[in-house]
């Protein structure tokens, strides 16, 4: 934006002049810091600093010089607040502003490049669950549903790395790549990759070929929504029963079960007891998975197991007494 390009320059020269005439002053007339800077506002505003001390010629001559520079970056100024109000981008500009702001105060958040129709069921499903989300899209005409959404988002294309950093990249956890072309999903792969080395990415790929090359170029995990959606429909057909269980634990859907991935942490309650006594002391609760450290998951786990700090368990059961469960691992 031009004019809003236009309005930073100005700003920036105000200061700089406010922060020169104020050295000029100490150096020259030999006042203190505060008083230095009351002299060089009030010139350029160009109502005076009779009351701090009469100036010397030295000073006149430098107030002379600064009154017409003030005078001059303040017209500018106004031109380009004027011209952002008559194209009515002020408050555009500003309200962009502060989101980037709240964008880079962000940590362990999601980026979701593509707001298409998978990248737009991945954002609200992480909304849903309270994770905090950016969007990338190059798309000027998603910022309205966005605004509306309540999303944070960045208007520029994600093959930019200036995107990317608008997007706080080296402080996300995840970065969900959802173009709809292989080509520029591998490539920004490449890029979240060697931004931020941590970052998980999942990336959507559209051919066999673009799998296989996202794989390549480090994606942690790659979809295939049309494979993905196909084998569930003949899954449907051959195991209707096995599906609508699935449908009904899938995290947050079901109406009384759900389905959770809980994280042990040091101090929690868990540490040290078996499964058996924690599916005991949490009625109609089962853990069905068991993670620890690079070791394989471990499906059904033996109930004599005793969890360990860090351990992830995957527990599906009644959602109320789950969320008991999860106070237990903060406690």
């Amino acid at each position: 934006m031009v004019s809003g390009r236009r309005f930073l320059i100005a700003i920036s020269g105000l200061a700089a002049l406010v922060f020169l005439g104020a050295l000029g002053y100490m150096l020259i007339e030999g006042v203190s810091v505060i008083d230095a800077f009351y002299m060089a506002v009030s010139i350029i505003a160009t109502v005076g600093s009779g009351d701090i001390k009469p100036l010397s010629p030295a000073g006149r001559l430098f107030s002379i010089g600064l009154i017409i520079s003030g005078v001059g970056t303040a017209f500018y100024l106004l031109t380009a607040v004027a011209e952002m109000i008559i194209e009515g981008r002020l408050q555009d500009f500003l309200g962009k502003t502060a989101m980037l702001r709240k964008i880079h105060q962000l940590e362990n958040h999601v980026i979701i490049c593509g707001f298409g129709r998978f990248g737009r069921v991945v954002a609200e499903e992480l909304m849903r669950n309270s994770v905090p989300i950016v969007v990338i899209d190059s798309d000027t005409a998603l910022e309205a549903e966005l605004n509306r959404l309540e999303m944070l988002y960045v208007i520029g294309s994600a093959h930019d790395e200036d995107a990317l950093e608008r997007a706080a990249i080296r402080t996300a956890r995840a970065i969900v790549v959802a173009t709809a072309s292989d080509a520029d999903n591998v490539y920004i792969t490449l890029s979240a990759r060697e931004k931020n080395p941590s970052i998980q990415i999942h990336a959507r790929g559209e051919s066999e070929a673009g799998l296989r090359r996202l794989r390549l170029a480090g994606a942690d995990q790659v979809i295939s929504a049309y494979q993905r959606g196909g084998m569930r429909i003949a899954a449907s057909i051959v195991r209707p029963a096995v599906v609508d269980f699935l449908e009904l634990s899938l995290p947050g859907r079901g109406d009384e079960v759900d389905l959770e991935e809980i994280r042990v942490v040091s101090d929690s309650q868990l540490v040290g007891k078996t499964i058996s006594t924690i599916e005991q002391q949490t009625e109609r609760v089962r853990i069905v998975a068991l993670k620890r450290g690079s070791e394989p998951i471990s499906i059904i786990p033996d109930p004599g197991v005793r969890i360990e700090q860090g351990d992830y368990l995957v527990a599906i059961g009644e959602r109320g007494n789950l969320k008991r469960l999860i106070e237990d691992v903060k406690a």
